[in-house]
């Protein structure tokens, strides 16, 4: 039993200060709204798990009452107001460090803990984040290999490395065993470590192992069979004997080359353990958590090629990368079952967490310095279950993002220097979006510091928070915005370019009435591609925005290449055309003003025509000048009073708006509202239209689902351009039909 009971006496915060490295309210953020607080003190290590309300700005939309003005009037009103309001939301916080603080760390806990009814969880001994688990490979590029989330994990083992090693047999989410364990762990190495270096913390052990020779002090099979261990099928540097040359050579050392052996020694140990029990109960994968591992290397590499050596590559090794938390969230989870945590799904905030970090000392210094004293992982709670949607082809071999920067050397370099480059345009946009602020600016640049160290990190370590990709990168940097409470830095801007593409819409769609069958068609194609051109995140664009206040939509017609496009499927999509309705469409939209007004209103209002429903899905909250759900409502309902086709569509149920449940400029099609998902099934959707460079190319570009599917967008990118094969402002229009639909 563990209680935050004060220990010593003096100033808690100033002790806490001297010790470490961070401020301790960056350590424990948000320690005064704890509402459920948990701690799992192993016999080296403690980690803490508690639940906060988190207080921060969003910003809201509210239509205007336009009753009793003229016409003249309303076409000079925006065609909504916008307010920033405090909202509350759950977070989950975890906190891991070394033993040797944790006095200090409870006495600081306690002295901030005001909520009085803070529940204290007994602490034990002994969510769904994309990118958790790895299969480490030395010498390969990159190393940290990360797997996507399998719905069909089970069953498999856990191996839990933390002062000794549990060994647990899962075969379903509630139905496991305790098979097996060892008293030789982390605690282990870290003693006989003490002892043999006189070290006694444990990344400094680590530290000291990453320079150290084994073979100095190991006796290797070679040392014992010279050149015959080849007849033998042995490889002649494997260890036949840790620590065995010691006992006969007469000379001293280094505290390198002891704690290498050590840490060889418990590793391989662990890892033939582990294999054994795998083989007993048929399993062939094995997941290893415990923050004995730490993402280090060489404890990585010895227990994988343990894994492989003894099952003779029929088991697989996987790491996690918030491997010391199992106790602490068991914990939390054990004293918050009455609030049902199954009903919500949650997502890492990049902002509060401090990522994977590799032990090697030339990458990055600062970090690693701050490594070896906490470890941060935040999660926060969203108000709704997110699912698949039920038309992916394979949801088990699902995979978002189409380039893995992690992997891709070039691609990330280039990544990396374009959002390095965009941040004074972002700071810029934030303070202009909340004029009556006095301390804009200065959030601003501590949003400029916070991302700007991210992007360093992600330079030197591509790995730390999971498969590194062009979302990411987005993700990280909205979740740095929030953080300083710029909730929708692109608002205003949103506000002005929907109330003028709204007094252009009638013009638009009349002009397309007007044509024929045939030409109208491409008109609606071309209205589309030529709305998707205004996106404020793309450089080149925000640029011309920037420069030529009357940019519109003829001008962004006339920047899209001709016919041929770069992916031209439009005639297989016009001989669709000419067949019978699809029953129901879902289009997923991307940006505000001209792009969802002029370009896939009108397209949705086609559809409907042809007596297809249509279900529009925006994003959930603000991303970049990404329309938002409660804007849309707000954009049908000023259309609706414009055109009867959409009026009657709205009323009959026929045009729905839905959230997807996401706050990105891109698109995870596994982690969907529950509500749209469910919705997709009822109506029986057989089309889905997927619009946007950062839903349709940096995302979503090689998908697979169980229907017709149009992906279209334009590259706003020159250098993304170039390697597709074309120039900037390329066309994407990628028409795609199952060859087979297996039955669900």
């Amino acid at each position: 039993m563990a209680e935050c009971g004060a220990r010593g006496s003096g100033s808690s915060g100033d002790s806490l200060d001297k010790s470490i490295t961070l401020p301790p309210d960056e350590i424990f953020r948000n320690l005064e709204n704890a509402k459920r607080f948990a701690i799992d003190i192993g016999g080296s290590l403690t980690k803490l798990a508690y639940y906060s309300t988190v207080q921060h700005k969003v910003a809201r939309v509210r239509s205007f009452d336009l009753s009793g003005q003229d016409v003249a009037e309303q076409d000079r009103e925006s065609p909504y107001e916008i307010s920033v309001q405090e909202e509350v939301t759950a977070r989950l916080h975890f906190v891991k460090f070394e033993n040797t603080y944790i006095e200090a760390c409870l006495d600081f806990i306690k002295d901030h803990l005001v909520n009085t009814e803070t529940k204290v969880i007994p602490a034990t001994g002994g969510g769904n984040i994309p990118h958790e688990a790895f299969a480490y490979q030395k010498d390969a590029d990159p190393e940290f290999r990360f797997q996507t989330n399998h719905p069909h994990i089970f069953p498999y083992l856990l191996v839990n490395i933390g002062s000794g090693v549990s060994i647990v047999k899962v075969e379903t989410e509630d139905r496991f065993e305790w098979v097996g364990g060892s008293s030789i762990g982390g605690g282990t190495f870290w003693g006989l470590g003490a002892l043999l270096t006189k070290t006694k913390k444990f990344d400094e052990l680590l530290h000291l192992a990453s320079r150290g020779q084994h073979a100095n002090v190991d006796m290797l099979v070679q040392d014992i069979y010279g050149g015959a261990h080849q007849t033998l099928g042995l490889s002649g540097n494997l260890i036949a004997s840790s620590f065995g040359k010691s006992a006969t050579a007469d000379q001293e050392f280094s505290q390198e080359d002891m704690a290498k052996s050590l840490l060889h020694m418990i590793s391989n140990d662990i890892g033939q353990l582990a294999c054994l029990y795998a083989k007993l109960h048929g399993l062939d994968r094995v997941y290893f958590g415990g923050f004995f591992i730490r993402g280090h290397p060489v404890t990585m590499r010895t227990i994988t090629y343990s894994i492989n050596f003894f099952s003779k590559g029929e088991v697989q090794a996987l790491f996690l990368r918030h491997e010391g938390y199992l106790g602490a969230i068991g914990a939390f989870l054990k004293g918050a079952e009455q609030d049902n945590p199954n009903q919500y799904s949650w997502g890492e905030n990049y902002a509060g967490s401090s990522g994977l970090r590799s032990a090697s000392p030339e990458l990055c210094p600062t970090q690693r310095a701050r490594s070896g004293t906490f470890d941060l992982l935040e999660m926060d709670r969203l108000e709704r279950p997110l699912v698949n949607l039920p038309l992916l082809l394979d949801p088990s071999s699902y995979v978002p993002d189409t380039v893995d920067l992690t992997d891709d050397a070039q691609a990330r370099e280039h990544w990396l220097t374009c959002f390095e480059e965009a941040l004074d345009g972002v700071v810029k946009r934030a303070v202009a979006s909340q004029p009556g602020s006095v301390d804009a600016a200065e959030r601003a640049e501590k949003f400029r510091h916070k991302y700007w160290d991210k992007l360093q990190t992600l330079r030197h370590q591509p790995f730390a928070y999971g498969t590194l990709t062009v979302r990411s990168l987005l993700d990280t940097r909205e979740h740095c915005l929030n953080e300083f409470n710029f909730p929708d830095p692109y608002s205003k801007v949103k506000q002005k370019e929907n109330g003028a593409a709204l007094r252009c819409f009638q013009r638009v769609v009349g002009a397309l009435d007007a044509l024929g069958w045939e030409e109208r068609q491409l008109a609606l194609v071309t209205g589309l591609l030529a709305g998707n051109v205004f996106d404020w995140g793309a450089k080149a664009v925000a640029d011309v925005l920037e420069s030529d206040p009357h940019f519109g939509f003829t001008e962004a017609k006339r920047k899209l290449e001709e016919r041929p496009w770069l992916v031209d499927c439009y005639d297989r999509w016009l001989r669709r055309l000419k067949g019978p309705p699809h029953k129901c469409a879902l289009i997923f939209a991307d940006n505000s003003g001209v792009d969802v007004i002029l370009g896939v209103f009108p397209f949705v209002r086609a559809l409907l025509s042809r007596g297809t429903e249509v279900i529009l899905a925006c994003n959930s909250g603000p991303a970049l000048n990404d329309v938002t759900y409660s804007e849309s409502l707000i954009v049908a309902e000023h259309i609706a009073a414009m055109d009867p086709v959409v009026h009657a569509a709205l009323r009959e149920e026929r045009l729905l708006l839905m959230q997807t449940g996401a706050s990105s400029p891109c698109l995870d099609l596994s982690r969907l509202d529950e509500g749209l998902a469910s919705l997709v099934r009822e109506r029986g959707t057989d089309l889905v239209v997927i619009e946007g460079m950062g839903r349709a190319v940096h995302t979503n570009y090689e998908a697979a689902l169980r229907c017709e599917c149009l992906k279209l967008a334009v590259i706003k990118n020159a250098w993304l351009a170039e390697r597709l094969g074309g120039r900037l402002f390329s066309v994407i229009f990628k028409y795609e039909v199952p060859a087979e639909v297996p039955a669900e």
